[in-house]
């Protein structure tokens, strides 16, 4: 970008010891908190209505839960399509809107799968870290299907699944709750965390009709056929201590449970354009990283012109105009004094995150 250019459209502000360069359209601006790693710019994008932890508190019907979590793994279908794993997934970075639409938030630590950077396992919050990451393993994508099953769990009991003190407390309440895996799948642990895994006393687990009894879900549907037994069934295939034996994203988007909003054109668009999946790993300045930044803003701007996101399929709503797949509607209502997140203080980040004073969707009422 060049230096006239800059000034004509840019203006310097400064915040505690450091300055940012910011669109002159963007005015009054005020530092709102500081995370882990400082001060950080936010890219300002589409309000929604509230995060998944307020409608966690809500009685969800069957399409309404499925719908969502069919989102979910589209979204994350996207990104492990252009090589990104999120690795932070949890409800307070799920947002929606009283239309049930939903949108993933916090890239904070996510990381591209090829890269050569080390992949630590400081990652994910603890509730929703995934067993392989809890014992220092190699992991993969599906590391981010553990945690939807996770939030799956939340968003049926309406709590925590495994509502660990600490990491070590953390794998305590997944065999507790699971059963302490197979020889087979200790043996693939390094010596000294097998021997910890294996001197720990042995569970049996419960069986996943214990776990999510009837009770906990919604009447059957009598519209799309949707059942208590297939979402249990999901949180079976999601919930595998083995990530090798662990349902895929593609896989888990053509389970029975989730299939009935399944659209072509919405899961199976092309990933976005990625030029040099090793730009991350290369040295850039400041300077230059706000270049790249700045030009990859205009890009999308360019390729997103009238709302149609050129070289990708027609949108789901086009989809949804043209069918007869009816989608969950919502109604609007607001619930008052509705915990956001019980993960405010997690061990993955240190910034401080406030409730949102926007009326929750009424889309699970």
């Amino acid at each position: 970008m060049n230096r006239n250019k800059r000034e004509k459209e840019f203006y310097s502000l400064d915040v505690g010891d450091s300055t940012f360069t910011v669109l002159k359209r963007y005015q009054n601006l005020r530092p709102i908190g500081s995370g882990a790693q400082g001060i950080v710019c936010y890219i300002v994008m589409e309000l929604m209505d509230a995060n998944l932890c307020q409608v966690i508190q809500m009685e969800l019907d069957h399409e309404r839960l499925s719908y969502l979590l069919y989102q979910m793994l589209c979204g994350i279908k996207h990104l492990h399509a252009a090589g990104i794993i999120h690795r932070d997934l949890k409800p307070s970075n799920i947002v929606v809107k009283s239309d049930c639409t939903l949108k993933i938030l916090d890239f904070g630590l996510a990381r591209t799968a090829a890269t050569g950077l080390l992949m630590t396992p400081y990652v994910v919050t603890r509730y929703y870290r995934a067993p392989e990451v809890i014992l220092g393993m190699g992991y993969q994508a599906n590391v981010d299907v553990w945690s939807i099953g996770c939030i799956m769990a939340e968003m049926v009991r309406g709590s925590v699944l495994f509502p660990g003190t600490d990491h070590i407390d953390q794998w305590n309440k997944v065999i507790e709750q699971l059963g302490t895996p197979s020889q087979e799948f200790l043996m693939k642990l390094n010596q000294s965390v097998r021997t910890y895994v294996e001197n720990r006393p042995r569970y049996a687990g419960f069986t996943f009709e214990k776990l999510f009894p009837d009770v906990l879900f919604p009447a059957d549907s009598e519209h799309n056929k949707l059942k208590a037994s297939q979402a249990r069934d999901l949180l079976s295939k999601m919930l595998v201590i083995d990530a090798s034996k662990r349902i895929s994203v593609s896989e888990a988007l053509q389970h029975p449970y989730i299939n009935v909003w399944y659209d072509p054109t919405e899961v199976e668009a092309p990933p976005p354009l990625i030029t040099d999946k090793q730009l991350d790993e290369r040295e850039h300045t400041v300077e230059e990283w706000k270049d790249l930044i700045y030009m990859e803003v205009q890009d999308w701007e360019e390729r997103t012109k009238n709302g149609v996101i050129r070289g990708q399929p027609a949108s789901l709503g086009a989809a949804v105009s043209s069918g007869s797949q009816q989608y969950p509607s919502v109604s609007s209502s607001s619930v008052n004094d509705v915990s956001t997140d019980p993960t405010l203080a997690s061990d993955t980040d240190s910034s401080l995150e406030t409730a949102s004073n926007t009326d929750p969707l009424g889309c699970c009422r």
